[in-house]
């Protein structure tokens, strides 16, 4: 006798989502299973999960949350779901973004595919040489209070297809649990789940972006995730937008953080006008006035993007982290190969505008090194200056060792 399922989802799909949850890693959920205890036994489990997505009898499990500090100040509560829930909203993206993508602004750069941190750096230093006031802002909390009707609306204007809106339904409501309390939620998303960043773009396309192409078509804006950027032509034009946003946000459910949100006159050799804010913070980097060359050699002041302070900051305390000093039984090869990968990501990021600007935070490592070296050789020991030039003849001789070597940075002075 022939059985059918309510909805058809292949093997191939949830092969495909398996694959990609694993690449990812990540931590266990609530029921402490990690993705090596999952695969201990593999089929098995993805045959039980096809199962019940089919038949519409799969319901997700309480959210693991963690508390992890933000860079400044207080601390965001991340999601971590089941290694098997993160498998079901694989399925469930690998599915549903392709039917949204498509639709989303182009100046929307968070969590999509081909899009990146560094294109919305670039179009906004860009924009910034040719618009003289930018309105920063910042959504308080989005992931927390985004509305479960409204969002669920704008699925359904995309999808009628019955288990992809099932199952969303069933993610917005899953409970939370904290400490080993559960907790009903009634709105917003867990920050950290597989599905989470299609659903907040997806919201945002119409709370902030095509409302922006709406109401004000003639200002460019650019979009990451919960923070944005509307380059206005004048002040008045940008205070403008800034109390319309905050109504429409209002209207939608969520509110405008009013310390992190800001007008600021782009400030150049061009535009020599005297205002109080004249710099703001953006994926990282700060924008503000800087000495740049041109191609003649001539030197000029420039609105431009470099490594924040905050994220020199973030680099150092993580340098501080991994203990250099007293790892004293590691070779200098062994700490190449433990912290290499790390550096080398720093450089890629930070290193993309005004590389010069994370040099210092870069020479903390060679500062560490040397207190390494001291520890390590007795003939170094209480000699820092020796075991620094030390360090900088092997870094002439071996520039491959470390990422900032090879671009020069073989000193903690220099």
């Amino acid at each position: 006798m022939e059985t059918t399922k309510p909805f058809e989802i292949s093997k191939a799909l949830i092969w495909d989502a398996w694959v990609r949850v694993k690449a990812n890693k990540g931590a266990a959920g609530v029921d402490g299973e990690t993705i090596e205890q999952f695969e201990v036994n593999l089929q098995g489990n993805l045959y039980k999960l096809w199962n019940r997505l089919s038949s519409g009898s799969y319901f997700p499990p309480a959210v693991r949350t963690v508390a992890i500090p933000k860079k400044d100040g207080g601390e965001r509560k991340l999601g971590i779901p089941t290694v098997t829930d993160r498998i079901a909203q694989m399925v469930v993206k690998l599915v549903f973004e392709p039917l949204v993508e498509p639709y989303f602004h182009e100046d929307s750069y968070g969590y999509r595919p081909n899009k990146s941190a560094h294109q919305a750096l670039d179009v906004t230093r860009k924009r910034c040489w040719r618009n003289d006031w930018v309105l920063e802002f910042d959504i308080r909390g989005l992931f927390d209070n985004i509305d479960h009707q409204l969002l669920m609306k704008a699925v359904k204007k995309h999808t009628d297809n019955r288990w992809l809106i099932l199952y969303i339904e069933r993610w917005l409501t899953a409970p939370i649990d904290e400490n080993g309390a559960s907790i009903n939620r009634v709105r917003g998303l867990p920050q950290g789940g597989v599905i989470s960043p299609v659903l907040s773009n997806l919201f945002m396309h119409y709370v902030y972006d095509s409302w922006m192409e709406r109401t004000f078509p003639r200002i460019p804006f650019c979009r990451y995730a919960d923070d944005g950027l509307a380059h206005c032509r004048s002040e008045s034009e940008a205070i403008s937008v800034k109390v319309a946003l905050a109504e429409r946000l209002a209207v939608c459910g969520l509110e405008m953080h009013p310390e992190k949100t800001k007008i600021v006159y782009c400030k150049d050799d061009d535009r020599k006008g005297c205002y109080p804010i004249t710099s703001f913070d953006f994926l990282g980097y700060t924008f503000r006035p800087r000495r740049s060359k041109n191609r003649y050699g001539k030197f000029f002041i420039n609105f431009t993007p470099a490594m924040s302070a905050k994220a020199g900051k973030a680099i150092r305390q993580e340098i501080r982290g991994w203990n250099l000093p007293v790892r004293s039984d590691k070779s200098l090869m062994d700490l190449s190969r433990m912290f290499s990968s790390v550096i080398q990501g720093w450089i890629n990021y930070y290193g993309r505008f005004y590389r010069s600007a994370m040099y210092p935070t870069l020479r903390h490592i060679n500062r560490k090194l040397c207190l390494w070296a001291t520890r390590k050789f007795k003939k170094l020991r209480h000699h820092k200056r020796r075991a620094e030039h030390r360090l900088g003849e092997i870094a002439l001789l071996s520039p491959n060792l470390f990422p900032h070597w090879r671009i020069g940075l073989r000193s903690s002075v220099g």
